[in-house]
């Protein structure tokens, strides 16, 4: 499993790479629009700052824009851009055009059927959205599960975004989820727990350890 962090902001980019677990960086649309950088700015101090992968969504309507501003983002990123491509019938079509070559994502997806059509164009990655596909359909980590299971023999993995909390975290790995895109935020929270801080709080006044 790999976590990514959801962001644009080139300082919680940072503060995740130097966790030590964070494989990568997930940004879009609003995201980039939050740095103070022009976006082709933004991602290359991204590329920068980590040697993972950087996930950079298309915003072009139409098929052939599509496909020009795909090529664009992978001549500014290079082998670290993963496509994240909107889940519309002209997204499917520039997945199946630009996955054999560019590492495509398939993002906004909240049906099973669309996983399905992820995996058939060739998709990396499918990312349902968990904590919206509750807020509006009900049950975002029912979502996650089903798309498991029609996916279990594919080579397309779940990367599961919108995520909100750690304890939305671990009911989203257990219901089937390969990977997490989390806010900075939570995945700081993730690490902590206050037990574990009393624990070696006592270890540190009671015990002892070698001097260096």
């Amino acid at each position: 499993m790999a976590f990514f962090v959801d962001t644009a902001l080139v300082y919680e980019a940072r503060v995740a790479r130097d966790l030590g677990w964070v494989r990568g960086i997930t940004t879009n649309p609003t995201l980039l629009a939050q740095s103070e950088l022009p976006p082709e700015e933004t991602l290359r101090a991204l590329a920068a700052v980590t040697p993972g992968e950087i996930f950079y969504q298309l915003t072009a309507p139409d098929l052939e824009d599509m496909l020009a501003e795909g090529w664009a983002a992978s001549i500014l990123l290079g082998r670290q851009l993963v496509l994240k491509i909107p889940a519309t019938p002209v997204g499917f079509q520039a997945v199946a055009r630009l996955s054999s070559k560019i590492p495509c994502g398939i993002t906004a997806l909240f049906s099973p059927a669309q996983a399905l059509i992820a995996a058939a164009a060739g998709a990396r990655y499918v990312i349902p959205y968990v904590n919206r596909t509750t807020n509006l359909l009900g049950d975002g980590l029912a979502l996650v599960s089903e798309i498991a299971r029609l996916l279990a023999n594919s080579s397309t993995e779940i990367l599961a975004a919108s995520v909100k909390s750690p304890e939305e975290a671990v009911a989203t790995h257990r219901a089937g989820a390969h990977h997490q895109t989390l806010p900075l935020k939570v995945l700081q929270a993730m690490s902590e727990q206050e037990l574990t801080g009393l624990t070696v709080a006592e270890f540190a006044s009671k015990g002892a350890g070698i001097h260096f």
